[in-house]
């Protein structure tokens, strides 16, 4: 949940990044929805989280590389807490879990090492009730 947050404030929505699918969440994702022309549900479908995604690579910065440090330190481990900067760590553990997935190891955060990392989490993810 975390790392969808961190997407929606790179996308330059106001949104706590605190874990919980509430009501400030649902709003960003429904005004990301209406203004990228998906529909407006509230649901993080495929469709939405391929409109989030945003390449990342070495010294970038900014709330999607958090994001992106997020699923590293809650899916793979990693102890170090997100800061927001593609530095070497951030890197080297991109191109570890890309040889790992099977992708070509370039150190670079595109579609498919995103898809890779955060996985079935679109299914997952829906507004709560």
């Amino acid at each position: 949940m975390p790392t969808l947050q961190y997407l929606l404030r790179a996308h330059g929505h106001t949104v706590t990044v605190d874990g919980v699918f509430g009501a400030q969440t649902g709003d960003a994702v429904r005004a990301y929805q209406h203004t990228r022309g998906l529909p407006d549900n509230g649901i993080v479908g495929p469709e939405t989280w391929q409109a989030l995604i945003i390449e990342v690579g070495p010294g970038a910065s900014g709330s999607a590389v958090s994001g992106l440090q997020h699923e590293f330190q809650h899916r793979k481990g990693i102890a170090s807490a997100p800061d927001g900067v593609f530095g070497p760590g951030t890197e080297s553990a991109v191109r570890a879990f890309q040889a790992e997935a099977g992708l070509a190891a370039d150190g670079v955060v595109g579609r498919e090492t995103w898809q890779a990392l955060v996985g079935g989490a679109s299914e997952e993810l829906r507004q709560a009730a």
